[in-house]
């Protein structure tokens, strides 16, 4: 997976430029399609270094991506897609257009984010993961008023995450669970349970849907 450079197509600020990095010796991902207006490797401090991005990307118009983060094979991006530092990916992952992940999270293989997804710091995604559009994911218990280690949610193995649900800082879905639409989820969800509800009541999930994302 060798390093990508910028690959900005429209803008002449000169300080924008930059700041942005740009080597000549580095290339875009064997086999990828990168549109117009794509940022790969922008640099937020001093020493920061280059994406590394696997073969077979398709990265859609106005996508960022800062140093420092690491993506596999057969990586996927809608349009204006935020992705920062000290974030680690694995195969064939889609994040969907407008989503935003705030970086120094994990991220495993064959996973689906759907449009306009929030993701921050310090969040834990596993293998054959879907999220909803419109999910919001949380990592401050207490927004500004105290000092509080932040930490994301824990999204297990083959979990499913319905559209415009939230999750609380730190709760962790269980392998193979399923969270509804709208759901605010505050706090854990066992393996093969189902969250739906306001505040989130936890139910079995029906043996039907105890099965594993194909994604």
């Amino acid at each position: 997976m060798p390093p990508v450079k910028n690959f900005m197509i429209s803008g002449n600020d000169d300080n924008l430029k930059n700041f942005l990095r740009s080597s000549d010796d580095s290339k875009i991902p064997e086999n990828s399609k990168i549109q117009e207006n794509v940022t790969l490797g922008l640099k937020y401090k001093k020493g920061s270094r280059s994406p590394v991005i696997g073969e077979n990307a398709f990265i859609r118009s106005n996508t960022i991506i800062y140093d420092d983060v690491e993506i596999g094979n057969d990586f996927k991006t809608g349009h204006g897609v935020v992705i920062r530092e000290k974030t680690r990916i694995g195969d064939n992952v889609l994040v969907g257009t407008n989503s935003v992940i705030e970086g120094q999270s994990n991220f495993g293989s064959n996973i689906s984010i759907q449009s306009s997804v929030y993701i921050p710091t310090k969040t834990l995604i596993e293998d054959h993961v879907f999220i909803g559009p419109c999910a919001c994911l949380t990592n401050d218990k207490y927004p500004i008023r105290i000092d509080f280690d932040l930490k994301g949610p824990i999204i297990r193995k083959g979990a499913s995450i319905g559209a415009n649900s939230t999750f609380l800082s730190g709760v962790e879905i269980g392998e193979k669970s399923m969270v509804a639409a709208g759901a605010i989820v505050t706090r854990d969800v066992p393996p093969n349970h189902l969250a739906i509800g306001s505040p989130a009541r936890i139910k079995k999930l029906p043996q039907e849907l105890k099965t594993l994302n194909k994604i």
